[in-house]
């Protein structure tokens, strides 16, 4: 082969590579961004008046028709019977569990429910599996965060325990509008359309959180466990 030959070759050759590149860059679909953890907040800001947070949430509502998930929050933890009734008519996707204790701390359990379940026999179970982080968290801490765990593990045992904070539940604007005019709630706030489970990060009102959304205060004693 004369080196004029071994040339066009070798052009020949780079004009194939060049042209399978660009087809393959043509082909290739970039994936689409996934969107952030906990990029959606429902709920006050630390510090918000509270007030002011609960009259801005109307506008908030999804056009009609369109459905979303909300975060239902309600004036006093509920029974689990009492948390399905609110609720009713929506499809609840969360839920966020809470024992109440005068002047302590206890902490916010979120539990997503199995879909395809009963609600209530759902949220039992969500009950129950609260329960078990408390008793784990009791294992491992000492001193006052061991009591209040423990404290929380005994509530929580109790099918009867009114520890149902909020319910992040899927409905559309009327739906939406009827749950929050219902005995007991005391605030829906719409995460925008196409929110996923995946982008909330969730700070539910405390019913003790009457002016401002600051923390409680965490100096009365602990119930023994």
């Amino acid at each position: 082969m004369t080196p004029r030959q071994r040339l066009a070759v070798l052009g020949a050759c780079i004009v194939v590579a060049l042209l399978v590149a660009l087809y393959g860059a043509t082909q290739f679909t970039p994936p689409a961004p996934q969107p952030s953890p906990g990029s959606v907040r429902l709920g006050p800001e630390p510090g918000d008046d509270v007030s002011a947070y609960l009259a801005g949430l109307p506008a908030e509502l999804p056009p009609p028709g369109v459905e979303t998930l909300a975060l239902v929050q309600f004036g006093a933890e509920l029974t689990v019977p009492d948390a399905v009734a609110a609720a009713s008519g929506s499809v609840i996707d969360t839920a966020v569990l809470r024992v109440p204790l005068t002047r302590v701390q206890t902490a916010l359990r979120f539990e997503p429910l199995d879909p395809g379940v009963a609600p209530e026999t759902a949220l039992d179970t969500v009950r129950r599996r609260a329960q078990m982080q408390a008793d784990a968290d009791a294992a491992r801490l000492t001193g006052r965060p061991h009591d209040v765990a423990a404290a929380e593990a005994a509530a929580l045992a109790d099918p009867g325990c009114r520890c149902v904070l909020a319910l992040v539940v899927r409905s559309d604007r009327a739906g939406l509008q009827t749950l929050a005019a219902r005995p007991g709630v005391r605030a829906v706030e719409a995460a925008p359309p196409g929110t996923t489970d995946r982008e909330l990060a969730l700070a539910p009102l405390l019913p003790e959180q009457t002016v401002r959304a600051d923390p409680p205060p965490d100096d009365g004693p602990v119930p023994p466990g």
